[in-house]
């Protein structure tokens, strides 16, 4: 099975790899759901990121490929424990935090291309709202 998967959120179409070696776990969960819709929004705590607050939706994984402090095109799945579930995608400089304090989560997707305009869909993300995100197969 490819690796390779196709983001599309808002006007924005990137392509992407799951990261299967370090995330094997994560990226299986994942796999299971594509064709994967939901709506991602601006973080609240953790500065240039974009967020999908999934609250006790269970992906049946623990920690895996984990960081606090993903590079622009990173996506990770926190699996829940001191906070909910959520995932978050960087589009700059962040440090995954909730407002119980910082938060580690699963890398398990990284973006290959189009990267100038994670800050656009970041900006349209923060003065526009909510926007439609869509996870699939290339």
């Amino acid at each position: 099975m490819s690796d390779q998967i196709i983001v599309t959120a808002g006007p924005f179409r990137f392509e992407a790899r799951l990261e299967s070696q370090a995330a094997p776990k994560t990226v299986a969960a994942i796999r299971r759901l594509l064709p994967y819709r939901q709506k991602i929004i601006h973080v609240r705590w953790s500065g240039e990121g974009l967020w999908i607050p999934l609250g006790d939706e269970d992906f049946g994984v623990g920690y895996e490929n984990a960081t606090s402090f993903p590079a622009p095109g990173q996506m990770l799945l926190h699996p829940g424990s001191v906070s909910e579930t959520e995932m978050l995608l960087a589009y700059g400089g962040v440090r995954f935090a909730s407002k119980v304090g910082q938060l580690a989560g699963n890398h398990f997707l990284t973006i290959t291309s189009n990267l100038e305009d994670l800050p656009k869909l970041g900006k349209l993300a923060l003065w526009e709202g909510a926007q439609p995100l869509l996870l699939s197969a290339a």
